[in-house]
């Protein structure tokens, strides 16, 4: 496989992850993601932004989600966020700190 051909795999795949997780099952909550997988939307719109700005593209974290969610954070917390458990909040503080705080 040549490397342009890899690289529009890889973009298709991206793609069709974010149209999962942004269209496909609104239901799973950024909270679980990250308890159970170690990353979540905001993770995914982040790496946009760094790799937008690896690039000399200047983008911030509110503009990379908006990307990302094809609305505005406050959009969708409105539309698709529920409250979550004091139980998955302390999930989740472990889970920031070991994926996210710990790996800068």
């Amino acid at each position: 496989m040549d490397k342009q051909t890899e690289i529009e795999i890889q973009a298709a795949a991206f793609r069709r992850l974010q149209k999962h997780l942004m269209e496909d099952r609104t239901d799973v909550q950024n909270i679980d993601l990250m308890n159970m997988a170690g990353f979540c939307r905001n993770c995914l719109a982040r790496w946009y932004q760094e790799a937008a700005n690896e690039r000399g593209i200047e983008m911030d974290k509110n503009a990379a989600r908006e990307v990302y969610y094809g609305m505005t954070m406050a959009e969708w917390k409105a539309n698709y966020q529920t409250d979550a458990s004091a139980e998955k909040q302390a999930a989740f503080e472990v889970a920031f700190k070991e994926n996210v705080t710990d790996k800068q």
